[in-house]
């Protein structure tokens, strides 16, 4: 579970990233993790080191002293082990110099062996006696100061500082005559107290440098599908604020190794500043994708010719037969009666998208080409080339995207023919309505289904907004274990 809870910290470093960026290098996926996210990461990783911090072991403690009458003393403590660490409060700051995180009032539990040797000239053979003991450290304070930086493309973590103290250490002694010995045991507190304050912190550092070799090895582009990638490369250093750590990734799609950015305008970091709010919602994070990511999308699909399809089914299947069409193509009818057909649908140019308020528009350049079938051959008879103008309206419900999408308007002219001139106006009026009674009701249908965002080791979405402003889609939402997001849905039902 501990390691489950890791790699979703790394996620969660890795996948937000930010809106406020002052530099000469922008990305197009931009969030922002808010002060409440930090508490939850913070919370996550103070978890995580609960279970990943223990069993830790110190180094064997030795200890030498002469008694009156008995004479030299030689105690030793050994197999001293941290068996378990409780945090009941800590705090996450961020400022100029890093991320603060400060832990106080924690508690840890510890075993130890214990054994003693003397020589006495009151007898002639050597004394010993052995026992174990348990341990309760109290008040125990943690301070650490983490540092994020973009070396070649990869989020980096370091540590900048790290200290413990220990404020009080309580020792019970199990084992051979232990009334007789408690009190020589508690000379090694302090001993015992700068053991636990040095050991915690290079446990901590070595967790640190493991962090931060998976950060560097994580990839820079990620596999969609077989067709698109994504540039995950991280864009500039981190910004910290008081209210905020602010990270950034380039975020456009490509193809293989074939890289197609799209310009961006100076201007658009500024306008998802000034405009991009859900609501003054108090969210873990602010998570924004430019409209140049959706176009390079596109760009990558259209370039490797997945934009083609061929139609030959529809819910009134006449249409697909030429005597369908006899009355609003008679010269069709009468040079192949009766034959079956499809359409050939293309998309002749990359489609526009573009981003505004409350929605997405899109200019789809589309051309159909009707194709007769006859015997084994497919005779291409008539190209039509139409321009499609429609909006999307996105939403987003718990972990599932949808929307609904909405004609806005539908021109088309005859690109060439080989059966002689067409009643454009009759075949447009066909077309449209075809469009609006069967094409955009299945499009809406399956919009509405949504797409299921998947949990990621047990966590999800909660409480998501979506909102379309200029060039930006932004998702604000908080975080949760998955069993609180099902539990909320089977208390509704």
């Amino acid at each position: 579970m501990a390691n489950l809870k890791f790699r979703f910290l790394l996620l969660f470093l890795l996948i937000f990233t930010c809106s406020r960026v002052q530099s000469h290098e922008e990305g197009h996926i931009t969030a922002e993790i808010s002060n409440k996210g930090l508490d939850f990461l913070k919370d996550l990783l103070i978890e995580n080191a609960e279970s990943s911090l223990v069993p830790l072991e110190l180094p064997e403690i030795e200890k030498s002293a002469k008694i009156p009458i008995i004479g030299s003393v030689r105690m030793v403590l050994s197999n001293i082990r941290i068996e378990s660490i409780h945090v009941t409060s800590s705090t996450v700051k961020t400022g100029d110099t890093g991320v603060v995180i400060d832990v106080s009032g924690a508690t840890a539990n510890l075993s130890m062996s214990w054994n003693y040797t003397y020589n006495t000239w009151l007898i002639p053979i050597s004394v010993s006696d052995k026992g174990n003991a348990s341990i309760k450290v109290e008040g125990l304070e943690v301070g650490l100061t983490l540092s994020l930086k973009t070396i070649e493309g990869s989020l980096r973590l370091s540590l900048l500082e790290c200290g413990c103290y220990v404020k009080n250490i309580s020792i019970k002694v199990d084992g051979g005559a232990s009334w007789l010995y408690q009190g020589l045991i508690d000379a090694f507190e302090g001993k015992i107290g700068s053991a636990v304050e040095d050991a915690i912190p290079k446990k901590i550092k070595d967790a640190i440098v493991k962090l931060d070799s998976l950060l560097e090895s994580l990839p820079k582009e990620v596999s969609v599908t077989s067709i698109a990638a994504l540039n995950v490369t991280i864009v500039d250093d981190p910004e910290l604020s008081e209210s905020s750590v602010d990270l950034q990734i380039e975020g456009l799609f490509s193809a293989d190794s074939a890289k197609h950015e799209v310009a961006l305008p100076s201007y658009y970091h500024r306008i998802l500043q000034a405009s991009a709010s859900c609501n003054n919602a108090d969210k873990m994070v602010k998570i924004s994708l430019h409209e140049d990511v959706l176009k390079s999308a596109i760009l990558v699909y259209f370039e490797a010719n997945k934009m083609h399809w061929i139609v030959d089914k529809v819910p009134d299947q006449s249409l697909f037969n030429t005597a369908g069409w006899r009355f609003i193509i008679p010269q069709l009818y009468k040079k192949y009666p009766n034959h079956d057909m499809n359409l050939n649908l293309s998309i002749s140019s990359p489609p526009t998208i573009e981003v505004d308020n409350s929605q997405i528009k899109t200019d789809i350049p589309l051309d159909v080409v009707i194709d007769v079938l006859d015997a084994d051959e497919v005779i291409p008879v008539a190209c039509i080339s139409m321009v499609i103008s429609a909006s999307v309206s996105p939403d987003i419900s718990g972990n599932t995207v949808s929307g609904s999408i909405k004609l806005s308007s539908f021109t088309m002219f005859l690109e060439w023919s080989g059966i002689g001139d067409l009643h454009m106006h009759l075949i447009q009026t066909l077309i449209s309505a075809t469009l609006k009674t069967v094409a955009l009701p299945y499009v809406n249908l399956k919009l509405r289904e949504g797409f299921q965002i998947p949990a990621f080791h047990g966590y999800g979405l909660q409480d998501a907004q979506i909102l379309c402003t200029d060039d930006w889609i932004v998702i604000c939402s908080d975080v949760t274990p998955v069993e609180t997001i099902q539990s909320r849905l089977f208390a509704l039902h």
